[in-house]
């Protein structure tokens, strides 16, 4: 694989302290092994690949799905659990001006029928995912960003003055805020495996430790290689995200970039700590930073606590980085700065150049889609691009916006595309200020 980051970034580094993993065993999905043959082969075991062998294998389809590495290991196992709108990081009138106001219209359907898919799945298949909170609350962190709410607040939500927020229970140094009321929060770890029972109830396929090393055109369609066999398939599904490779296919590179989150989970917190803070709300919340901080009271009082900004990957930056998070929980929530977090973890959100998802066709590869670029909010979109890619496989009309059916654009400096990211996020941290 030819990836942009060092090899810590894909190894077990970062990953280690992720609090999904305690809440619910990972499956035990056996190693691919010698020849196999199915109508169509799925590249990762996340949101997008699972919802595609999902929505495959309820058709009679035959599908496998190849997880590189233990099933939940990617960002679909270690997020923090916001299904809502979201997977552009473009503005509607942006959205408008570049593809056209209906465009933009079907764009802000989708996001919103991306998170009614997953409730019906939740649903339709009996997956209980620790859901709660009503919608989804964006809090200002400057007059500045309250004015800005306050003019783009949407007809269907609810505006929060600075005075509302302690009645609300999402007390804290805020200037008021925006809750959206689509949308709500899980645990993504039991949403995923969920779908993964699911598929396999239906006849899906699913390995793991099973890298796909190669994909290359064959009469029949496509030839996989893997370390302890090989696959052929009719059609290819790309669903790797932030965890893509450079040749897998070659079309990817440059085209996706991937970015670091860090989360942490606090132990739980008694009703004496929350009164103190004056935070009793479990709606799911995040503030108007371009470097945005994301949080939510869990079922069990846990707190989590995410944020964007780390921009290299190794032992010693990953130390760094979680340092920062438990930084500024402890400025955003000073009542609990004596708090310990008992877990802390890191992933990769995938970034396009267009800033808007993709679910599509790969060019000049018959038969062969990807989907990928959720920009953060992988839970919703990726469910819904996975379906997109399932459809597309059928031949059938998966009725894709426009703003997500464009191939995304390549990242100048080719495999060097990492330099944009430090002068961008100074860029933003001073729009932030």
């Amino acid at each position: 694989m030819k990836r942009i980051f060092p090899a810590y970034t894909y190894g077990p580094g970062p990953r280690a302290g992720c609090w999904w993993d305690e809440t619910v065993p990972g499956p035990d999905w056996p190693v691919h092994e010698g020849d196999l043959s199915v109508d169509v082969a799925i590249i990762g075991g996340g949101f997008t690949g699972m919802s595609a062998a999902l929505h495959l294998a309820q058709q009679g389809v035959s599908v496998a799905v190849f997880e590189a590495e233990t099933p939940g290991w990617g960002a679909s196992g270690r997020n923090g659990g916001f299904c809502c709108k979201g997977g552009s990081k473009l503005g509607h009138a942006t959205l408008a001006r570049r593809y056209g106001p209906a465009a933009a219209e079907a764009y802000a359907q989708a996001e919103a029928d991306a998170v009614a898919l997953v409730a019906e799945l939740l649903a339709s298949h009996g997956i209980h995912a620790d859901v709660h909170s009503q919608g989804e609350t964006q809090l200002a962190h400057t007059p500045r960003a309250m004015e800005a709410l306050r003019r783009d607040a949407g007809p269907d939500g609810i505006l929060h003055e600075t005075h509302d927020l302690p009645g609300l229970g999402l007390c804290g140094r805020f200037f008021g805020g925006y809750t959206d009321p689509v949308g709500f929060a899980l645990n993504p770890r039991k949403y995923l495996f969920g779908l993964a029972k699911a598929a396999q109830a239906q006849g899906a396929r699913l390995f793991q430790r099973s890298p796909v090393q190669d994909v290359r055109r064959a009469g029949f369609g496509f030839a996989l290689a893997l370390p302890r066999g090989s696959v052929r398939s009719e059609t290819v599904l790309i669903c790797t995200n932030g965890y893509s490779s450079e040749d897998m296919p070659g079309w990817l590179s440059g085209r996706y970039m991937p970015a670091q989150s860090t989360v942490m989970v606090t132990r739980p917190l008694s009703e004496a700590e929350l009164q103190a803070q004056g935070w009793t709300s479990r709606q799911m919340v995040y503030d108007t930073r371009n470097l945005l901080h994301y949080f939510r009271l869990m079922p069990d009082n846990r707190f989590l606590f995410g944020m964007r900004g780390g921009l290299m990957s190794s032992p010693r930056a990953e130390r760094a980085i979680r340092r920062k998070v438990v930084r500024d929980f402890a400025s955003m929530f000073p009542a609990w700065a004596g708090v310990e977090a008992t877990h802390l973890w890191s992933g990769m959100v995938c970034l396009a150049r267009d800033l808007v998802p993709f679910a599509g066709p790969v060019a000049d590869q018959p038969g062969m889609f990807a989907g990928l670029a959720y920009h953060g909010n992988g839970v919703a979109m990726g469910t819904f691009c996975g379906r997109a890619l399932a459809q597309l496989a059928l031949g059938q009309d998966a009725n894709i916006p426009d703003p997500i059916a464009r191939a995304p654009g390549r990242f100048s400096l080719g495999r060097w595309r990492r330099l944009l990211m430090p002068p961008a996020y100074a860029a933003m941290a001073l729009a932030d200020l």
